[in-house]
């Protein structure tokens, strides 16, 4: 671990333990990383939508300044905690886009096969959101898993490590939740 990311894990340790002025601190630091998190997120969305990635990463930081002694594992785990953030944020905006007043009538649009998941625009957005629902209430790890890896941008051993797994695990539960949410999107 270099001196910039044991200093970062201490800080996001710092502001987990309710050290508010560590997040100040720690915000520049994690920009540029929440800022390309964000700009995944934001090319997934369907195009002409409104929300930037740089609109994104502030919107998460106004959620972060809320957080009180959050119980932070380190620099993935809060990075899953933004992505998390993210997701929540990116599902609000699709579901008031997807009201009738917002063209909630339109045409649904198929998710195309790519490694990973799919690229999802409101509607699809909105039912991997509630198939992800589904899938956290039967399985939890593997909804986290999900989150982590798609949400979060993590790699198997970086989910490994935020959720105390095997690398194995994660590549296993890994594969069969997408197979499945790909299922229930279809379904949609």
């Amino acid at each position: 671990m270099d001196s910039q990311t044991s200093e970062t894990t201490q800080l996001l340790l710092a502001w987990a333990d309710g050290d508010g002025r560590a997040l100040e601190v720690l915000a520049p630091r994690v920009y540029r990383e929440l800022r390309h998190m964000a700009a995944g997120f934001v090319k997934r969305e369907r195009e002409g939508q409104s929300l930037q990635a740089t609109d994104l990463v502030h919107e998460v930081y106004l959620r972060l300044i809320d957080f009180k002694n959050v119980p932070l594992r380190g620099r993935s785990h809060f990075f899953a905690i933004c992505a998390r953030m993210m997701r929540r944020i990116l599902v609000d905006a699709a579901r008031k886009r997807a009201t009738g007043k917002h063209g909630g009538g339109a045409a649904r649009i198929e998710l195309s096969e790519v490694p990973g998941l799919s690229v999802p625009k409101d509607r699809e957005l909105l039912a991997l959101n509630d198939a992800l629902e589904q899938l956290k209430e039967s399985d939890p790890r593997k909804a986290s898993i999900v989150e982590l890896r798609y949400f979060g941008g993590l790699s198997v051993e970086e989910t490994a490590v935020v959720l105390h797994v095997s690398e194995g695990t994660v590549t296993r539960d890994w594969r069969l939740a997408r197979g499945w949410l790909l299922q229930q999107v279809a379904k949609a």
